[in-house]
């Protein structure tokens, strides 16, 4: 492992993730005057600690378990919410001028790159739309909902890689799950089509999220933003990683994707990220991206 790829011990984020960060939502259950359920209840907090939750400042973040799928189910109307002091998940240099700075010029290269990219790409955007439509039935794009910077939700945008009913399969095959912790990832899952596991293996499926940093949902580098079920089920150190705006790639990305089978280490990776961040290791993060996407490693 070279200098620039050691996972950094920043403040030792895993050993005091306990202290850092509340991971229990704000209420007890029961129903709400608009008819949405708030489940669990709310915790005591460790004193506030850097990249943690600390009792003050806090923001309420809602998440919705279940989202849009393309057989047309709808959104439930469970809400799950969670009090995030997001300004202690970022490192203390974030308070600075060239931190803000850079984070304004990230955004605005972000809506430059990406607009130009999907104004290039449209022959090829056709073409892909057209093979699933001709390939499998069902819509062309895979749409549903995602959990943003500071527990925002946003619809995200994909080529559909998986048969129509795919959602309604998945409690069947929850047994297969090779990742451990709240994500789901399943080698040669059954539900992919021939012409989705291409468009996968290099990540050609993803292109339509292109939008979404267009439109500010999404940044061209950070972290892979969650499923509202797999937010809900998130360590509450996990949580940090939705201090800054997610990402198309990530370190996680270029490191093996779906490879890393232990959550843990994907979050650790992307709170190195935060802590490491600049406009330049984007830089590096976006150039690495190219061979970790043209050879396809841990991508299913």
């Amino acid at each position: 492992m070279s200098a620039d790829q050691e996972l950094l011990r920043v403040r030792d984020r895993a050993a005091v993730a306990e202290e850092r960060v509340d991971q229990k939502p704000l209420s007890q259950n029961g129903q709400r005057p608009n008819g949405k359920v708030s489940i669990g209840e709310h915790g005591q907090r460790a004193p506030a600690l850097s990249n943690g939750v600390a009792p003050s400042h806090a923001a309420t973040n809602g998440a919705v378990p279940g989202h849009a799928s393309t057989n047309g189910a709808g959104l439930t109307q469970t809400i799950v919410t969670f009090d995030v002091d997001w300004d202690s998940c970022l490192p203390e240099r974030s308070a600075r001028l060239s931190w803000k700075l850079g984070q304004r010029v990230k955004r605005v290269l972000d809506a430059v790159l990406a607009f130009g990219i999907v104004l290039a790409l449209v022959p090829l955007f056709l073409v892909v739309a057209l093979l699933v439509k001709l390939t499998s039935r069902g819509p062309v794009l895979y749409v549903c909902e995602y959990v943003g910077r500071r527990g925002r939700r946003f619809m995200g945008y994909k080529f559909r890689t998986m048969v129509a009913d795919a959602e309604a399969k998945k409690p069947e095959l929850l047994h297969l799950n090779h990742m451990k912790g709240p994500a789901f990832k399943i080698r040669r899952d059954p539900r992919i089509t021939p012409l989705g596991r291409v468009l996968r293996k290099f990540s050609i499926d993803e292109l339509p999220q292109l939008w979404n940093v267009v439109r500010g949902d999404m940044s061209l580098v950070g972290p892979r933003p969650p499923l509202p079920e797999e937010w809900v089920e998130f360590a509450g150190w996990h949580r940090a990683k939705l201090a800054v705006v997610p990402g198309i790639t990530c370190t996680w990305q270029v490191t093996g994707r779906s490879d890393i089978v232990d959550f843990d280490e994907w979050a650790r990776l992307d709170l190195e990220y935060i802590e490491r961040w600049s406009l330049w290791e984007d830089s590096k993060l976006l150039v690495r991206t190219i061979p970790a996407v043209l050879m396809g490693h841990g991508a299913y």
